[in-house]
Order: C-alpha cells, then sequence, then structure tokens
C-alpha cells in the first residue's frame, strides 16, 4: 500500500483516538435537525458472507425492529428472483412489506445506463414496474442502479429523465453513500479464501464507513444549501446490515441523527432537483455541489473504496492474524 494510503490511514485512525469511535463531533453541540432514511438496494441479493438470503431476511427485520426503526426502503431488481440465490425471493420482499416496509423499483435486471441505450434501459424500467406495480407498499421511485444517470451522455441522462417522467416515476436519489457494498465484496472474499476475520473490527469499520458518509456528505449538503437536507442512506440487502444495522443506528442517535421514513425523506425540497453536470453519476449532493461549484469538505474520516480496503486487510485481517 502506498504512502499516501498510509498517511490518510494515520489521520482517520488520529480522528478515533481524538474524537471518539467514528471522530464525529460531540452529539450535545447544538445542532440543526439531523434526518435520515434508510435504503437498502438489490433485492434479492446474492448469497453473502455467513448467512442463506432467508436467514438474512430474516435478521434484517429483526435488526429493523430491534432498532425501533419504522420504515425503510428495498429497490428491487425482479430479475434477480429468476437465480438461485433469488429463490423465494419473493416471500423475502412480502415479509419486508408484512413488517411495514416499502418496495420501489431498480430496474428489473441491473444495468449501467451509460453501457444502454436510453429505449432499452427504460423497457428494462418497464419490466420491473410490471412486476411492482399494484403491490402492496409500492412507491413510484426508480433508484439508478450503481446511481449512473448516464455518466458524460447528457442526451441520454435527459431522454431517461423525461422518461421516468412520462412514467410518473420519481428518482429514488441518495445524498449518502458509504460503499457498503465494497466492504461486503472484501468479507465474501476472505471467508471464501479462508482468512480469520475480527468480527469487532469488521463492525467497527462497517459503522465507521456509513457514519463517516453521512457526516461527509451532510457537510458537503450544509456547504451547498445553507441547510441539512432530510438525507437518503444508501446501504445494500448485505450480512453485514444483518449484523450490524442496530449499532449502526444507535451510532446515528448517538450522533444527533434522527431515522426517518423515505416517504418523509422524498418530501424534501431537493427531490425536484435535475443538476446538470458534466458527469451524471453518484449522490445527489454530490452532484448539487459540483453544479454550484462547492469544494468537497477535506476530512480524514472519508473513506474511499482504496482506503476500505486497506483498513480491512490491515485491521481485521491481519489484526485477527497477529493475534493468533
Amino acid at each position: 500500500m502506498n504512502r499516501i494510503f498510509r498517511w490518510a490511514a494515520a489521520l482517520w485512525l488520529a480522528a478515533l483516538a481524538l474524537c471518539g469511535p467514528l471522530g464525529a463531533q460531540d452529539p450535545a453541540s447544538p445542532q440543526d435537525d439531523k434526518r435520515v432514511a434508510l435504503t437498502f438496494d438489490d433485492i434479492p441479493r446474492q448469497k453473502g458472507a455467513f448467512f442463506t438470503p432467508q436467514e438474512r431476511t430474516e435478521k434484517i427485520l429483526a435488526a429493523l425492529r430491534d432498532a425501533s426503526v419504522g420504515q425503510v426502503a428495498f429497490f428491487i431488481n425482479p430479475g434477480r428472483l429468476d437465480t438461485p440465490d433469488g429463490a423465494d425471493g419473493e416471500a423475502h420482499i412480502s415479509a419486508y412489506v408484512a413488517a411495514g416496509h416499502v418496495i420501489a423499483n431498480h430496474s428489473f435486471s441491473h444495468q449501467h445506463l451509460s453501457k444502454s441505450t436510453a429505449e432499452d434501459y427504460l423497457a428494462d424500467i418497464d419490466r420491473a414496474e410490471d412486476w411492482l406495480r399494484g403491490r402492496a407498499g409500492y412507491r413510484p421511485w426508480f433508484r439508478f442502479p450503481y446511481l449512473d444517470e448516464g455518466a458524460g451522455n447528457k442526451a441520454k441522462r435527459d431522454a431517461v429523465r423525461a422518461g421516468l417522467k412520462e412514467r410518473g416515476l420519481a428518482n429514488g436519489y441518495v445524498t449518502a453513500d458509504g460503499s457498503d457494498w465494497h466492504l461486503e465484496f472484501l468479507t465474501i472474499a476472505a471467508q471464501e479464501q479462508g482468512k480469520p476475520i475480527d468480527m469487532k473490527q469488521l463492525r467497527r469499520l462497517y459503522i465507521a464507513a456509513q457514519m463517516s458518509a453521512l457526516e461527509y456528505h451532510d457537510q458537503l449538503a450544509r456547504d451547498t444549501l445553507g441547510r441539512s437536507p432530510a438525507h437518503v442512506l444508501l446501504l445494500h440487502e448485505t450480512d453485514l446490515a444483518a449484523l450490524f444495522l442496530p449499532d449502526l443506528v444507535a451510532e446515528m442517535r448517538k450522533h444527533g441523527w434522527r431515522i426517518i421514513s423515505p416517504d418523509e425523506a422524498y418530501r424534501d425540497l431537493i427531490a425536484s432537483a435535475e443538476p446538470d453536470v458534466p458527469y451524471a453519476w453518484g449522490t445527489l449532493t454530490g452532484s448539487m455541489a459540483w453544479e454550484k461549484d462547492v469544494p468537497p469538505p477535506l476530512s480524514p474520516i472519508w473513506i474511499s473504496t482504496g482506503m476500505m480496503t486497506y483498513l480491512f486487510e490491515t485491521r481485521v485481517i491481519k489484526a485477527k492474524l497477529d493475534t493468533e
């Protein structure tokens, strides 16, 4: 690992030591109302490192119940129901809805818009709508797979934006993304390779990554909008969520965050924003800041996927090896 990652990791770990477990500010400090909705992508998702898909659904539901989270949104890929890991996926989706949660469109087959035509992409959305519309818990939201809204192709971006409006679908945007999918990937790979995993350090890294994403994007939004919007945090249906959601929610609340429903979050004024930026990909907060030429905050607690890999290898795996 190069010197830059070692230096950045040292800063991040110093922030942990100086400012508590996540380097966040004193929760007793006066704050604007900090609100966040939890949303989960890629339902049904492939098998993870520790649980079967059925076990994971049960554990996520129990975790949300134990954390007293009233409602979250699950973004569905109906095309995955026909895969081996999607077996009984419809029953799992029904279980989420029966518990009071909502479902929305994440496309049928999880395509990149930048690698598809607008026509094919909209047809894929329609296939998912055919499966979703009329079901209990349905919301008319569409979330772009990979948060890819056409990348550098503005004509394609605008064609899909227009197509969504014609279909009565709103953008199921996110304002904060902690790349939990990457940490899941690292965990699955370590498990398959028989590497010992320090679960305490894995929990700490999972929580730190999501909290860092939330605090980073909140500061970016404040610098851009002059306020903290109702945030939408991107998570995935992972074994890590099944294991650590109550701890993550507790950490959010400790640092002044109030968990709200996706319905409330998507009533925020930013829901109508359509930033015109050279490269349409990523969080809404990032695109809005780019459009207004607002520089991102410099924060040692922000973790890229490269940094997350480094911390996973040196703390989650190496720390376990060092104790044996």
